[in-house]
């Protein structure tokens, strides 16, 4: 995907652009992400300069954007020359990015235009999850067995070393993408080869982290025990837990189809949990901005999955909106211009809220039914649902498998995650196989 490149003076009309210098109002460049991320971004007073994918920019943006770059912003070496004169002519205070694929870019914008932000170092160690743990390992915080490798030979030999079962997965990725538990020997002969299948062609630019995501996967130990997340606000290196989240992942590749918040894990798991996580915040270096750590409760105590340097995906934020009243993406959006105030401690819940996604069997939707009485119903928060008959459902392979989700809230956490199961079990997707 190489569209040429475009400073678009038509997003949006000269008089608003006029306007919105003369206002004086502080200017953010948002790279990629979603059309709420800019309108979040203007409701804070913020002008928007955006840089996105041609195919992801429309009329709906207008509203929100002084100016647009439009571009796949992945490619970076032709991505700075156009942001530096766009910078000239419509300076911003920072780059920032509320999307996975955006987030390297906006380090290296602002590093190349003096804005600070997140350091590049920083992020680059976030993305590569190899460099990550040998950095953890170096510093003894959160031991956990891995390697990288590229063949059925290196499977073998870490097997060897560290038993089963172990998970492969890859170095960069999110979403549960390309994440393989091996249990038995069939297994280890058999996972590399599948993991190399998974570069096949079908993936595009906004897919994938880089062009080489499967030439090299990372080999972990198996950890065991629930997992949950860590969602944290950071304030010249002050970490702010705002929620933990609870997690049901499912099959080999872990994909998750529940999270709940308030967390129900004791008050002392908690703390060990919270040191773990400022701890390894600290030993990356992350400064500002929000974190998103993912984290497993093993027998051997709490052990770092992985983590980045953006808010959750997979509706997180509603949650803790809901919970703790904090809305992660206007803090990562308006902080750093001094739009939002900092949090000076942990927020305390005002309830529970919950979201199950949808994941019926997979083949070509014939029949959905229940949408309008979910809709409906007192507990329902918000019911997103991707298909309608015709469409197709793909096996549970990874997070962009899923085909909707049900937020739901309640007294307790205990009491939203029956009432988000309640829901989604009320919609029926009926699909037929696929001939």
């Amino acid at each position: 995907m190489r569209e040429a490149a475009t400073v678009s003076d038509a997003v949006v009309r000269a008089g608003q652009r006029s306007s919105a210098v003369a206002a004086g109002r502080p200017r953010v460049l948002v790279v990629g992400g979603r059309l709420e991320h800019l309108r979040k971004a203007r409701e804070l007073g913020l002008g928007v300069v955006h840089v996105q994918f041609p195919d992801e920019y429309d009329r709906g943006h207008w509203p929100y954007v002084e100016q647009a770059l439009l571009l796949d912003y992945g490619d970076v070496d032709r991505l700075l020359p156009l942001v530096r004169a766009l910078h000239e002519a419509y300076p911003f205070q920072a780059a920032v990015s509320l999307f996975e694929l955006g987030l390297l870019p906006a380090a290296r914008i602002n590093e190349a235009l003096g804005l600070g932000g997140e350091s590049v170092a920083t992020v680059e160690l976030l993305l590569d999850k190899g460099r990550m743990r040998r950095h953890l390992a170096a510093r003894g915080i959160s031991p956990v067995a891995s390697a990288v490798g590229r063949s059925a030979r290196d499977v073998r030999e870490f097997v060897q070393a560290h038993g089963l079962p172990v998970v492969v997965k890859p170095i960069r990725e999110s979403g549960s993408l390309g994440v393989f538990r091996v249990r038995d020997r069939a297994e280890v002969e058999a996972v590399a080869e599948r993991f190399r299948s998974l570069d096949d062609g079908r993936w595009d630019a906004k897919d994938l982290s880089c062009a080489d995501s499967f030439d090299e996967f990372l080999m972990e130990e198996f950890l065991d025990g629930p997992e949950i997340s860590v969602e944290t606000l950071t304030f010249d290196g002050r970490h702010v837990v705002v929620a933990v989240t609870d997690k049901e992942c499912v099959g080999p590749g872990f994909v998750e189809i529940g999270h709940a918040q308030p967390s129900g894990c004791s008050a002392q798991t908690l703390r060990e949990v919270t040191r773990l996580v400022t701890d390894f915040l600290d030993a990356v270096g992350l400064r500002n901005g929000p974190g998103h750590t993912e984290v497993k409760l093993t027998s051997r105590g709490p052990r770092i999955v992985e983590s980045h340097n953006r808010v959750g995906g997979d509706r997180i934020n509603e949650l803790a909106e809901i919970v703790y009243g904090v809305d992660m993406e206007r803090y990562a959006l308006g902080a750093g211009s001094g739009m939002v105030d900092p949090l000076t401690a942990s927020p305390e819940p005002r309830g529970g809220a919950a979201v199950r996604f949808l994941t019926p069997e997979p083949g070509r939707v014939v029949e959905v039914t229940g949408v309008d009485a979910v809709r409906a119903d007192p507990a329902c928060v918000d019911l997103q649902l991707k298909v309608r008959p015709g469409a197709e459902v793909p096996p549970l392979t990874w997070n962009e498998d899923k085909v909707g989700h049900v937020i739901a809230r309640g007294a307790t956490a205990a009491e939203a995650i029956a009432h988000s199961r309640r829901l989604a079990a009320a919609i029926h997707v009926r699909t037929e196989p696929v001939a």
